[in-house]
């Protein structure tokens, strides 16, 4: 469950990870080098001859269509490369003519050499596999919220099924996780089968192995899970990971606030600008209580994924993010924290927004499904629910921020592996786990399989992240608390200087400039280019 990791047009400035196409598939061959002519047969009794003219050819493999043979296909497999078969075949011949026998007899106990020669290859690769199956094999499996107790009986179930499939399970701190990755990737030494963010494709390119297609097509990929899936981690036939979870942003609310003050839950931005006078207490210029946390960035935890999520929201596009649906997206964000606007509700000066709202001084936050536990642990009495995020008129855009199962390519081990991410990420393992995580906290980390959803949909916290993952969600790499050190933070980065900016008085044109060209110099970084539809989505 991701520590960090989702007005008036959808956007239509869909993003995703770039995965640079992967080569074509290749055709696995044995290609054995041709064993050297044989000498000619010698003079078989009395004086010799001119030499036979005749050829013999025994074709390999079937000429392709039309005729034409590929000038890299041997066609008889005993005629070593630059002599022609006359100069291989041809022998003095004998005064009685035995040079035409002789020849065929050879030619015929080569080809019962060679499959003699085929029988003892395959007869060896059918033992070699036989014995590759009779060995136990031991995958290593980083992952990052869940304690080795929590997944011990979902790792045992697997073992059971698969005896000779051994999982050594190891919880990372999220801290330099990627680059710890990354790192040990690279010197052989990481895991077999390892967590990661679903915007870091970029990032791990060379890292990922891709689902066979036995474990699963992207045709059943797309029917198991939640479009945003697809478009992050599928390009063409190839997957890059499998998701256990689904998150994005939830719209947290004091029930005890709301009933007091007599408003229901925003569903529109409308409705919200309607009831944040109701739910604002000031003292003076002095604000007491907050009705949501929203307009600065030093105390609103999950900023950046707010203000992406509003940016779609109102169509402007987040890799080239100008222009009028931009501006008026970071104006409608700063409105709660500008003194001089009716909106006016929350500044610098408010507490960090997880731990006002846990302690009653906010009445409603924008944020992901974990931290509820974080506010559940600070508050237990407090009594709350997770509501979807607001929308404009007629707009069903949400946000998607979540983890994701992967393979390294480096694995010696990537049918075990992949054989234990199919399991792992199945309807029965996924049900056992939301199970066991759900007897220490709230509730599980809410199912990544559509088919799981119906029965989640209506709890008043996990509920929520359903039924948004059902409708438009999307994702780019503005997620918080991914700890990537990479694309997410340096995005972020450039969108935190752009709304502080419009905080000391920058018009909105000039920071969102400055920002797109943040933007663009740390997409090229990775692989990414603007305005181009990546092949990963």
């Amino acid at each position: 469950m991701a520590d960090g990791p989702p007005q008036t047009n959808p956007s239509s400035g869909e993003f995703a990870p770039v995965v640079p196409p992967r080569d074509a598939p290749m055709v696995y061959g044995v290609t054995s080098a041709p064993p050297p002519a044989q000498p000619a047969a010698g003079p078989v009794g009395g004086p010799q001859a001119a030499p036979a003219q005749e050829t013999v050819v025994v074709p390999t493999s079937t000429p392709p269509p039309g005729g034409a043979v590929p000038t890299d296909v041997i066609q008889n497999p005993f005629i070593p490369q630059g002599v022609t078969p006359n100069e291989a075949q041809a022998a003095p011949a004998s005064a009685g003519g035995a040079v035409h026998g002789s020849g065929v007899r050879r030619i015929i106990m080569m080809l019962v050499l060679l499959l003699f020669v085929l029988g003892i290859a395959l007869a060896g690769k059918f033992a070699l596999g036989f014995l590759t199956q009779q060995q136990e094999v031991t995958i290593t499996y980083w992952g990052l919220w869940e304690d080795d107790a929590t997944v011990r009986s979902v790792l045992t179930a697997f073992e059971g099924a698969h005896p000779k499939i051994k999982v050594s399970y190891f919880k990372q701190s999220p801290k330099q996780y990627r680059e710890r990755l990354a790192d040990a990737i690279a010197r052989g030494e990481g895991p077999d089968v390892f967590r990661f963010h679903n915007t870091w494709v970029p990032m791990l390119r060379g890292d990922l192995a891709t689902v066979p297609v036995k474990i699963m097509t992207a045709a059943q990929f797309a029917s198991a899970f939640y479009p945003v899936a697809s478009r992050d981690l599928v390009a063409g036939t190839n997957i890059y990971g499998i998701p256990l979870e689904i998150d994005g942003l939830g719209l947290y609310y004091n029930e005890d606030t709301l009933a007091q003050a007599g408003v229901s839950v925003p569903t529109t931005y409308e409705e919200l600008l309607n009831v944040v006078p109701k739910l604002t207490v000031k003292n003076g210029n002095t604000i007491v209580s907050s009705a949501i946390a929203l307009g600065t960035t030093n105390n609103v935890e999950h900023f950046s994924d707010i203000v992406a999520t509003m940016m779609m929201q109102n169509g402007a596009k987040l890799d080239q993010p100008t222009g009028a649906e931009a501006e008026q997206t970071l104006i409608f964000y700063r409105k709660f924290a500008d003194f001089a606007d009716p909106a006016y509700t929350w500044n610098e000066t408010m507490d960090n927004s997880i731990s006002a709202f846990a302690s009653g001084n906010v009445a409603m936050i924008l944020a992901p499904s974990w931290r509820a536990f974080d506010i559940k642990q600070i508050n237990p009495a407090l009594r709350f629910k997770i509501a979807a995020v607001p929308q404009l008129p007629g707009n069903t855009v949400t946000w998607a921020s979540y983890w994701v199962e992967g393979v390294s390519s480096k694995s010696k081990n990537q049918n075990a592996a992949w054989e234990f991410v199919n399991y792992l990420t199945s309807r029965e393992a996924a049900i056992k786990l939301y199970t066991e995580e759900s007897k220490i906290r709230l509730f599980g980390e809410p199912y990544a399989r559509v088919e799981l959803g119906a029965s989640i949909k209506d709890d008043p916290y996990a509920g929520a992240f359903i039924t948004q993952a059902s409708l438009d969600a999307r994702s780019f790499p503005l997620s918080s608390r991914t700890f990537d050190n990479g694309l997410n933070d340096k995005l972020i980065k450039y969108l935190e200087d752009a709304i502080n900016g419009m905080a000391g008085g920058v018009a909105p044109s000039a920071v969102l400039q400055t920002m797109a060209s943040g933007f663009r110099q740390v997409l090229g970084q990775y692989g990414l280019t603007s305005g181009v539809a990546p092949a990963s989505r």
